[in-house]
């Protein structure tokens, strides 16, 4: 029997070669995008899965609001991973990482390389996260200074190979007198880790005061015992305050209790996140890389359904849309004896037999595009993740599942015509507008309409982030990297360079207004002694003089600091958020007072207030900023004004050669850098848009459908109103009319939708676009000129059959 459907639903395929094309290429299209999604969404739930403790492994978070200032930071406290292993038997492990520079140079022969992806670790980091050795024993490998481990990549760039490179030597920049020897070659680290290093050197040689409760610098991640409530345990962290931090907090600020500190509105807490949920859940500061967002998985799986149901509705409108032609089919075969649900199998035959062939022609789309669509979303999937029984199993059933939900419908739709009826000619007799396909249609546009709105928000805000002024200028600055050149040359240099003709200025400028540029925060007081009602948190960025004017960024009350005053190594100057936070109507020569790393006391006297600037990204206020003279030499700042920005470049690499020849000369520009805080929604803001355009085209063949279905059962009326002496356009406005009011409908319905949505989005901005009315009226012209482009291919020719030929069908 099944044999005897195939052959049919074949026969049928080939006799209806149009329709056939029609939809598979709607389906394919459909089920292409579903996918494609699907891989991306899997891709994204999959980070960090690959370790085999993945679900007792956690990272401790710190989240601190001291005088209106919020810390919410992915680092802890030094000794905080060995208090917790040695106060709570819950705790079975624990592995710090620590980065301060974020980069290292390491020699390559006689030259230098900047790797970014270094760190220094506890050498128990092999018995918390599953990184396998190809050579060496990770249980020993870092218990000892001057030893590292690197990636099997990384081992075959510097040394040819794992083999080659187990015990070999690397120099640094900064540790040059001491060899670090390869100790073990590990595996390269799977792509979707929310932590990707090629370096692990040894947390013993690390310069920092240990020890220190108050400084929270390391990542660090305890691996929890079999069994252990993570939510529950975060209630231990109160006692690690009262028994750790409060003493050395009282030493450094008069503060009796937690009670205390809290009256003041001030909050100090830890809490722990599991592995599994960094990735997609966490956006906290010193992130150790840019994470993904859940917000994004949930929109991008509901784009994937809505396309596969829209893909789905052109099948039932298609199918529907040639009922007539089938009428007299089923009304025969019902005659001679075929039971109805021998006629609803050989549909769904045929429906699932359409979907296998569209599932084939899918892959393939998804083969030939993945490289294209990897770059847009920022991925590296193969199609061999297909392959994998969680994916292949699925993708199987896929075809019966997407076959059966969309030939259902016209199976009993079709299954029901009463062969008398359609065999007199009369098949429409009893069926009267169908509200359930008007309802599918406007399903189609709703979908198309909002999606449209809300890549157009997306873009908007994109480009309000680009040109809204921001507090500085970043255009046509150039950072120049200058670790390896010895501070006395790096001062030489600049000073040669700003000679040149293109250079207005030049300044060191360690500290950047972007993302994943150095920051350090200190807690200031407007009082010697510093008190929970005093006391506030701000960056406090160290600079010369030229690095304000270099940076475009303006003093609106007081002055720059000058060679001219000897003075100003004790002046600060603050923006408009710190002198708010401070409470100064009158900032100028105020005074305000901090301690020195080694908490010696220091007082600074305010001697300008800079116009507040964007130093992080705009999802967030505008914080506050302290800046005072000191070295900050390992980044120089030029501002260029010259229209060869690429012979000034090539002119100031030179002069670098000169002085340090065998340091690599990375450079970047500020404007990029700005830019590249954004890279996620600017993703986002083109997938969004590709998905956009792919479901107004499955919409509109959905719509060609419709209007196909609807002429053929308005043949005969059509050819009684040209013998009457109706015109080719008042023809086509009468077959128009409806389905452009359902578009309507359609664009009414997808406003406040879209319009909830967008606004959801917008709410993580700090500096944010409004719902311009524009963006809806664009998008409901739109709408409506593809409609009627949809419609007139099928209504105009409708509209200019010969009418003898239209009442002969009939």
């Amino acid at each position: 029997m099944l044999k005897n459907y195939i052959r049919l639903a074949r026969r049928n395929l080939l006799k209806n070669k149009g329709f056939t094309v029609i939809n598979i290429i709607g389906l394919s299209i459909g089920l292409a995008c579903f996918i494609a999604i699907a891989m991306y969404v899997a891709d994204e739930l999959s980070y960090d899965q690959y370790n085999e403790k993945a679900d007792r492994i956690y990272r401790v978070n710190s989240d601190l609001r001291f005088g209106g200032t919020d810390l919410n930071m992915a680092v802890s406290a030094d000794p905080m991973g060995q208090t917790l292993k040695n106060d709570y038997p819950e705790v079975e492990e624990y592995v710090r990482f620590y980065n301060s520079s974020g980069s290292k140079l390491i020699k390559k022969g006689n030259e230098f390389i900047k790797e970014e992806r270094v760190t220094h670790v506890d050498s128990t980091l092999f018995s918390v996260f599953t990184l396998p050795a190809i050579i060496g024993n990770l249980k020993t490998a870092l218990n000892e200074p001057n030893t590292v481990v690197v990636t099997q990549s990384t081992a075959e760039r510097y040394f040819g190979g794992a083999n080659d490179a187990i015990g070999q030597v690397l120099e640094t920049d900064d540790d040059q007198d001491i060899p670090y020897k390869i100790t073990a070659v590990i595996e390269d680290i799977p792509k979707n880790s929310h932590f990707n290093f090629d370096f692990f050197f040894s947390m013993h040689n690390v310069d920092y005061p240990f020890g220190n409760f108050l400084s929270h610098n390391f990542h660090t991640y305890v691996l929890m015992r079999p069994g252990t409530n993570y939510k529950v345990f975060n209630q231990n962290f109160e006692q690690i305050i009262q028994t750790y931090i409060l003493p050395q907090a009282s030493e450094y600020m008069q503060i009796d209790s937690m009670e205390e500190f809290e009256k003041g509105g001030n909050r100090l807490e830890y809490s722990l996140i599991p592995l599994t949920d960094i990735h997609l859940y966490s956006s906290r500061g010193v992130e150790m890389g840019v994470n993904g967002n859940i917000q994004y998985v949930y929109i991008f799986s509901a784009v994937a359904l809505f396309i596969l149901l829209i893909a789905c509705i052109n099948f039932i409108n298609l199918t529907t849309a040639r009922s007539s032609g089938r009428a007299k089919e089923v009304g025969i075969r019902k005659v001679l004896g075929t039971k109805r649900k021998s006629l609803i199998y050989g549909f769904l035959v045929e429906s699932i037999s359409i979907t296998f062939l569209a599932l084939f022609f899918a892959l393939i789309m998804v083969w030939l595009s993945l490289g294209w669509f990897n770059t847009l979303a920022g991925k590296e999937m193969s199609i061999s993740m297909l392959l994998h029984p969680f994916s292949l199993i699925p993708l199987l059933m896929l075809p019966f599942v997407v076959g059966t939900l969309a030939g259902i419908y016209p199976a009993f739709f079709l299954s029901a015509f009463r062969p008398l009826t359609v065999l007199k000619g009369k098949m429409t007799s009893g069926h009267k507008k169908n509200n359930l396909r008007n309802f599918l249609v406007g399903f189609q546009f709703t979908t198309s309409i909002a999606l449209i709105i809300a890549t157009l928000v997306i873009y908007k805000q994109l480009n309000y982030i680009q040109t809204t002024q921001v507090g500085f200028d970043k255009d046509q600055v150039l950072i120049v990297d200058n670790s390896g050149i010895p501070n006395p040359s790096r001062v030489t240099l600049r000073k040669e360079i700003e000679q040149q003709n293109g250079i207005k200025s030049t300044s060191f400028a360690g500290y950047l207004p972007v993302s994943n540029s150095s920051r350090s925060d200190s807690s200031f007081s407007t009082e010697a002694v510093m008190t929970e009602s005093n006391g506030f948190n701000m960056q406090n960025w160290r600079i010369d003089y030229d690095y304000i004017s270099t940076l475009g960024m303006e003093i609106i009350e007081g002055r720059n600091f000058s060679s001219q005053f000897g003075t100003d190594s004790t002046a600060i100057i603050i923006n408009e958020s710190a002198a708010k936070l401070a409470g100064f109507d009158r900032p100028i020569g105020k005074k305000l007072y901090t301690a020195d790393r080694d908490n010696n006391p220091l007082v600074y006297t305010v001697i300008g207030i800079v116009k507040n600037f964007n130093f992080s990204s705009l999802r967030q206020n505008i914080g506050p900023v302290s800046l005072r003279l000191g070295n900050n030499s390992w980044r120089t700042a030029y501002r260029l004004q010259t229209s060869d920005i690429a012979g000034m470049i090539a002119s100031i690499k030179d002069k670098y050669k000169d002085v340090a020849p065998e340091m690599p000369f990375n450079y970047s520009f500020l404007d990029e850098s700005f830019d590249t805080m954004y890279h996620q929604e600017r993703r986002v803001g083109k997938v969004a848009l590709t998905f956009a355009f792919l479901a107004i085209l499955i919409a509109c063949l959905g719509l060609f459908g419709l209007a196909t279905y609807i002429a053929e059962q308005r043949t005969k009326e059509i050819g009684i109103r040209k013998v009457l002496g109706s015109s080719v356009s008042r023809i086509v406005t009468m077959l128009s009319k409806d389905f452009l009011k359902l578009v309507l409908i359609s664009f009414g319905i997808a406003v406040p939708i879209a319009w909830w949505a967008m606004e959801g989005w917008l709410q993580d901005f700090a500096f944010r676009v409004d719902l311009s009315w524009w963006i809806f009226a664009i998008t409901g012209l739109s709408s409506m000129l593809i409609a009627l482009l949809t419609l007139s291919l099928q209504t105009i020719r409708a509209a200019m059959a010969n009418p003898v030929n239209c009442l002969r069908t009939e």
